[in-house]
């Protein structure tokens, strides 16, 4: 009998609390997107009592995406589970996960409540969700520090008041796997019921087991694993979402009767995709998708794999969508090969406008570029939802130098007139930035400032990240060229664009 593990991804929710991670709209519409072409079966699309713009983005998804099921995060009161109702009421498939922390220091120091009041709170809130909708998530924050008769009764508690899924979340990342297969094993055979709901783990990787933990808690009858693209998330981040997936797809020998739903061939465009738009760098170690995922430096590695690859590739590159020797486009490109291209990302859910937008900013970049790879084509997906149009624009920009010292003229459009700023500084991008930030006249600083390469090659996109703060608040801003300094001035209009919006 094959048991289906469904895949919950928090990388709108958790993965957003990432330090320096802010997406907009645009952004979060086009992750939960790819998230469902990967074959996600939940998507928590965020926190809608947290903010305004939390709210219009959960709204927005849930209105957009029909596959899978949409989630929103609420804590255990009325205001929080109306709000959360009134955003994903418009999905498919909605879901409502509310929680409420039952271990004793978050009891005692955070909540100040008994053990009988954090009981009481949660099975009348779980029966106030079920008001709203059939399927309701209950999580027990802090769960692997809360002592296990407490979660028997209170699990038993909110499956009588409705809930369908118990979550167990391993908060701050505490616990071993022999410890969460205990527990596991542990609740499910002393919570009447529990044989009746999914039982989920949310796991956090401070002490590096966050995927130990969730396949600990698989093998212990765990039917639900909450994880992140790329395992991003607050602190050391959550649960690696192509690490569980592949480790159930690699090792048959001992998993052959789990599976899930996910594409595995769209695993890499994925991770991209997710880097480009929150800024946030896989490191080149990273399982499966990290840069030297596949690289075999020493001779008898790369003997080995000449020979046999699977003397030293326990998983192959295209099982995971990187495909070293797919079809590499280039200037003389038609528009069939750039869509083919695209669908096989899994980008063939774009209107035909945007196809046709797209197209044409392929094209100006293969006049840039002697090939263009796939991550060019993610990056010129990701580009496009990256940009932020507002009050200021920029026209053109010229550096030059001036006894050794770079110069800086830029011309920019503030509320549609036409200023040109001319400034020094240390280098050509700090010259532009202080070009323009004279011009506006303000007193926002440029806080962290971050360049990176979409490829590897010597005509490489150059991908510049920023973060520009001003009364406490942090704008984050991305702009992609071939020329670094044009990425960054994009980067830091974008964001001063973001600044003005607020």
């Amino acid at each position: 009998m094959t048991n289906h593990i469904k895949i919950f991804d928090t990388t709108l929710r958790d993965g957003e609390q990432t330090p320096g991670v802010n997406l907009n709209v645009k952004e979060k519409l086009m992750i939960a997107k790819k998230l469902e072409s990967l074959g996600v079966d939940i998507i928590e699309a965020g926190f809608p009592a947290a903010s305004n713009g939390d709210f219009e983005a959960v709204k927005t998804i849930a209105s957009e995406i029909k596959k899978s099921t949409v989630a929103g995060l609420s804590r255990a009161n009325e205001k929080d589970i109306l709000r959360c109702w009134e955003a994903v009421k418009y999905a498919e498939k909605p879901r409502i996960h509310t929680f409420i922390a039952t271990s004793e220091i978050h009891m005692k120091h955070k909540l100040k409540m008994t053990k009988e009041e954090i009981v009481k709170r949660a099975t009348e809130m779980v029966a106030y969700a079920k008001t709203f909708m059939d399927d309701i998530e209950f999580s027990a924050e802090d769960a692997l520090r809360t002592e296990p008769e407490f979660l028997v009764e209170i699990y038993e508690a909110v499956i009588k008041a409705g809930a369908t899924t118990l979550n167990v979340p391993d908060t701050v990342g505490y616990r071993t796997p022999t410890e969460m297969f205990e527990l596991i094993s542990y609740l499910k055979k002393n919570v009447k019921g529990i044989d009746n709901v999914d039982i989920s783990v949310h796991c956090h990787n401070d002490l590096g087991m966050a995927v130990a933990n969730s396949l600990a808690a698989v093998e212990a009858g765990a039917t639900q694993v909450e994880c992140t693209i790329n395992g991003i998330g607050e602190r050391a981040g959550n649960t690696s979402l192509e690490e569980i997936v592949m480790i159930l797809k690699t090792r048959k020998d001992r998993y052959s009767n789990f599976e899930t739903s996910i594409d595995a061939k769209q695993i890499y465009s994925t991770s991209r995709l997710v880097s480009l738009l929150t800024g946030v760098q896989v490191q080149p170690n990273k399982a499966i998708v990290g840069a030297n995922a596949f690289a075999h430096e020493s001779g008898i590695h790369q003997h080995g794999v000449l020979a046999n690859k699977e003397t030293y590739e326990i998983i192959s590159p295209e099982s995971v969508g990187r495909n070293a020797d797919s079809l590499v486009l280039g200037k003389l490109s038609g528009k069939h090969a750039f869509v083919d291209k695209l669908k096989k990302l899994g980008f063939g859910d774009l209107e035909d406008s945007k196809m046709d937008q797209l197209f044409g900013e392929f094209k100006k970049l293969a006049d840039k570029k002697k090939y263009i790879v796939d991550e060019d084509i993610i990056a010129l997906v990701t580009g496009d939802a990256a940009k932020f149009e507002g009050k200021v624009k920029l026209e053109s920009f010229e550096i030059t130098r001036r006894e050794g010292k770079p110069k800086a003229e830029v011309d920019i459009t503030i509320d549609g007139d036409k200023k040109t700023g001319i400034a020094y500084g240390d280098g050509p991008v700090d010259a532009a930035y202080h070009a323009i930030k004279e011009l506006l006249n303000d007193k926002f600083e440029l806080e962290e400032y971050k360049l990176d390469s979409i490829t590897g090659d010597t005509d490489a996109q150059a991908q510049v990240v920023v973060v520009i703060e001003k009364d406490g608040q942090r704008f984050i801003g991305r702009g992609q060229s071939t020329d670094i300094v044009e990425a960054s001035i994009i980067a830091y209009i974008n964001g001063i664009n973001r600044l003005y919006k607020n």
